[in-house]
């Protein structure tokens, strides 16, 4: 290794998630290791506590196995599937549990994240996920084709950018920030606003900007 060349920062899957949701969160958590629980990351965790017991079993003619490790030396990101099914053909599927009833493109890439460091662990196509929604207790399938993939490797890549930048996002300042954790630390009425930051610098550190 050359001397004095940084090394690619390591993506976990769940800032995928968190990015795409806002990168601004995601940076404030996988940058700055902030985390505030609210009444949604309860309910999250409660409702990942059987995923999370690392208990394997057989559900309907397949393998259940609980909080396995993942990673991928390629891309550079590593984390943990709440569930890996595996078929009675040998076949792998990830399986993320949600505990709301919507997550959109967040809950994809996150699910796709997963299948892809599945496939350069074990050498084999990993085609589908699914996505169980405790609130709905639906099951759906996601078929891991060409465009969820283009799309998590495009997240991965946005990620790594600002895990590698000196500075944290713009705040969204819209609908999503009443349901954070960390709005009270993001503040994104005062950072949106390019008078109400002077404003502040000068009040409470003397600068004028």
């Amino acid at each position: 290794m050359n001397a004095g060349v940084e090394p690619e920062p390591i993506v976990p899957i769940s800032a995928l998630e968190h990015h795409l949701y806002c990168p601004r969160q995601c940076a404030l958590v996988h940058v700055d290791g902030l985390w505030f629980d609210n009444e949604h990351t309860v309910r999250g965790t409660a409702g990942h506590a059987r995923a999370d017991s690392g208990a394997d079993r057989r559900e309907r003619g397949r393998r259940v196995l609980r909080a396995i490790p993942l990673w991928s030396e390629s891309l550079g990101l590593s984390g943990r599937a709440d569930v890996v099914e595996v078929g009675a053909d040998g076949t792998l599927a990830p399986v993320e549990y949600k505990i709301g009833s919507r997550h959109g493109e967040a809950a994809h890439v996150q699910l796709c994240a997963q299948g892809l460091c599945l496939e350069e662990m074990t050498g084999h196509p990993v085609p589908v996920g699914f996505l169980w929604f405790a609130a709905l207790r639906r099951r759906l399938r996601v078929d891991l084709d060409a465009g969820p993939r283009a799309r998590t490797l495009a997240a991965i890549e946005e990620v790594r950018a600002w895990l590698r930048a000196d500075r944290l996002p713009p705040p969204a300042n819209d609908a999503r920030c009443r349901q954070c954790q960390l709005l009270d630390h993001c503040q994104p009425e005062l950072c949106a606003d390019p008078d109400r930051i002077r404003a502040y610098l000068a009040e409470v550190m003397g600068c004028v900007c």
